[in-house]
C-alpha cells in the first residue's frame, strides 16, 4: 500500500473519529437541556452543532498542538507512521461505537489516547510515546503526563465546582417563585450555546492534532502548524456529529445520575464551559463526558446525596477506568490485522 494512500486513508478515518466524538460527546451537552425541558431535542442539537461549528474555528489551537505531539514518530517510516496513526484510530472510534450502543458515556478523548498509544508501543516501542516523567520531575508537565493530569483533574474539578456552585445557586434563591424555572429554562439558550462552543473548542482540536500530524508525516506541510482547512473540516464532521445525537446516552445523563432540573442543568452547563473553556486556553484535552457527569454528581450531592444514583455513577466511573486499556487492545488487534 503506497504512502499516498495511507494518507487518504488517515484523513478520512480521522474525521470518522471526529465525526462519531460529535455524535458520542453531543449527548453530554444537550441532556441537561432537554432533561430540564429547556429545549425540544431538535432546538438543542441545532442551537449546540452551531457553536460547536465555531468552537474549533475560533477557540485556537493549543489543544491540537498537546494531542499531535505526545508520540513521537521521528525516524519512523511514513508507511508505518501511518499505519499506527490509523490503526490508534481504529482503537478510539471503536470504542466510541461500542459505549455509545451500551449508553455507557465514556471519554472519546480517553479512547484516543489509549488508541495511540496502543499502536504506538505494539509497533514502535514505548520509546517513542512522550511520556514526560522526567519533564514532570522538572516542574514541567508536557507529554501523556499533561494529558492524563487534565483528564484526572478536570472531573474533580467538574465535581466540586458544581457542589459548590449549587450550594451558592440555592443560598441566592432560596424562596423564589415558581417563574424562576421559567427564567432559568430561558437562560439555558445562552449556556448551553457556550457549552457547545467551548466543546468544539476542545474536542475538535484533537482531530485536528492528528490530522496536523498525518499532513506533517506525508511531506505537505513543513511544520506542526494547523492549516485552515483541517480546522474547518473538523468542524464540520463535528457538527454532523452533532446533529446525529447520541440519545442513548442522554437517558444516562440526563435522567439515570440524578433527575435533573432547570437550577440543576444551568449550573451543570455553566460549570462545565468554565472548566473546558479554561483547558482549552491552556492546552489541556480534557473529557466533556467527564467534566458534565461529574458536575451533575456534584449538584446532586450537594442537594440529596442519596437520590443520586451512585450505581449508575459507578458503571460510569468504571468504564472510564477501563477505556484506555479497551482502546488500546483494539488499536494493538488493528495492527496486527493491518501488518
Amino acid at each position: 500500500m503506497s504512502s499516498f494512500t495511507l494518507i487518504v486513508m488517515a484523513v478520512i478515518v480521522v474525521l470518522l473519529f471526529d465525526y462519531t466524538n460529535g455524535f458520542h460527546d453531543a449527548a453530554n451537552i444537550v441532556a441537561s437541556v432537554i432533561a430540564s425541558r429547556a429545549m425540544t431535542p431538535t432546538q438543542a442539537v441545532l442551537v449546540v452543532a452551531t457553536f460547536e461549528f465555531l468552537g474549533p474555528l475560533l477557540g485556537g489551537t493549543a489543544v491540537a498542538n498537546t494531542i499531535g505531539k505526545f508520540i513521537q514518530l521521528d525516524g519512523v517510516d511514513v508507511t508505518m507512521s501511518l499505519s499506527i496513526i490509523l490503526c490508534g484510530l481504529v482503537g478510539a472510534i471503536v470504542w466510541n461505537l461500542l459505549t455509545w450502543w451500551r449508553g455507557i458515556p465514556s471519554s472519546s478523548s480517553h479512547a484516543l489516547v489509549g488508541g495511540l498509544v496502543g499502536a504506538v508501543v505494539v509497533s514502535v516501542g514505548t520509546d517513542h510515546v512522550a511520556w514526560g516523567f522526567s519533564e514532570l520531575a522538572n516542574g514541567h508537565v508536557t507529554g501523556i503526563m499533561k494529558v492524563l493530569l487534565a483528564l484526572i483533574l478536570s472531573p474533580l474539578i467538574g465535581f466540586w465546582a458544581g457542589f459548590l456552585l449549587h450550594r451558592l445557586m440555592l443560598a441566592l434563591f432560596a424562596g423564589a417563585r415558581p417563574i424562576l424555572n421559567r427564567n432559568l429554562r430561558n437562560a439555558q439558550w445562552f449556556t448551553a450555546a457556550a457549552l457547545g462552543f467551548a466543546h468544539g473548542a476542545n474536542d475538535a482540536q484533537k482531530s485536528m492534532g492528528i490530522l496536523t500530524l498525518v499532513l506533517l508525516l506525508g511531506g505537505f506541510i513543513d511544520s506542526f502548524e494547523v492549516p485552515f482547512w483541517v480546522m474547518l473540516s473538523c468542524a464540520i464532521a463535528m457538527t454532523l456529529g452533532i446533529l446525529s445525537g447520541g440519545w442513548r446516552i442522554v437517558r444516562t445523563l440526563g435522567f439515570a445520575i440524578y433527575k435533573v432540573r432547570p437550577l440543576h442543568a444551568i449550573d451543570s452547563q455553566l460549570v462545565s464551559g468554565a472548566v473546558i473553556f479554561a483547558a482549552s486556553a491552556l492546552g489541556a484535552p480534557v473529557s466533556t463526558t467527564h467534566v458534565v457527569a461529574t458536575s451533575i454528581m456534584g449538584i446532586g450531592a450537594s442537594e440529596r446525596p442519596k437520590a443520586v444514583r451512585w450505581a449508575k455513577a459507578g458503571e460510569i466511573a468504571t468504564t472510564w477506568v477501563v477505556t484506555i486499556p479497551g482502546a488500546a487492545l483494539v488499536a494493538m488487534t488493528a495492527f496486527f490485522f493491518l501488518r
